[in-house]
């Protein structure tokens, strides 16, 4: 079955050449042409992915993250013309899992959206569940407990988190962290991984500022601490 992709842009010929391009890659396009219309769109037709302009009337793409990421966790690209790095740090703190810079080639974007894709599908034994002091990763159904609480997290965060808790102790630097979640062309930018790391401790840690699960193993990177 093809996925569905909603791509949410005010310039309509973008809008145009993305669904021309894409469903000539076997994927159903669907539109919105800001925020607020976007979570409508969203909520109806549930897509597998989103392309999401930053820039847009009403609604722009950083107040549709705020709100989007309060009812689902499905991967985002975020699509713009602005090329100032904070822009990108900010969609990352928002929940995106991805940052294309307009003018963007179309085989590169294709590619990201096959790498987000890959890694939020990514087929799991069913039967490996990964414990570590209060938390439980579910691999199979993509569910996160902190103690009897169900955590949302972002695609990539889930992968961080299930990296570093299946290999407890071990240190990964910020470009080996890079390495697993990207798999295709893409901006190598480690402090990607910094921002990540930060959501996670803000969501299972008992207390972010004093984290006890994922630590920080200066000059080097991160490792993941079994704590009971």
């Amino acid at each position: 079955m093809s996925k569905t992709i909603l791509v949410i842009d005010d310039t309509a010929s973008v809008v145009r050449l993305l669904r021309e391009y894409l469903t000539e890659h076997n994927y159903r396009v669907v539109s919105a042409t800001n925020g607020r219309e976007g979570l409508i769109v969203a909520r109806h037709e549930k897509p597998d992915l989103l392309l999401l302009d930053i820039m847009m009337p009403e609604m722009d793409g950083f107040e549709f993250m705020r709100n989007y990421r309060k009812e689902r966790d499905t991967p985002v690209i975020m699509l713009t013309a602005r090329l100032d790095e904070t822009d990108k740090v900010i969609g990352l703190e928002l929940g995106a899992d991805d940052y294309v810079t307009k003018p963007f080639g179309m085989s590169e974007l294709v590619a990201r959206i096959r790498a987000v894709l890959r890694r939020y599908n990514k087929d799991e034994n069913p039967s490996e569940i990964l414990r570590a002091g209060n938390i439980t990763v579910d691999k199979s159904t993509r569910v996160v407990r902190v103690e009897d609480n169900r955590i949302d997290l972002t695609p990539s965060e889930f992968e961080i988190l299930v990296a570093m808790m299946t290999a407890t102790g071990r240190v990964f630097s910020r470009s080996e962290l890079l390495e697993h979640l990207r798999q295709d062309a893409f901006e190598r930018v480690e402090r990607t991984i910094d921002v990540h790391i930060r959501n996670l401790r803000a969501k299972i840690e008992p207390d972010p500022a004093h984290p006890i699960y994922i630590l920080t193993v200066f000059g080097v990177g991160y490792r993941f601490s079994e704590t009971d």
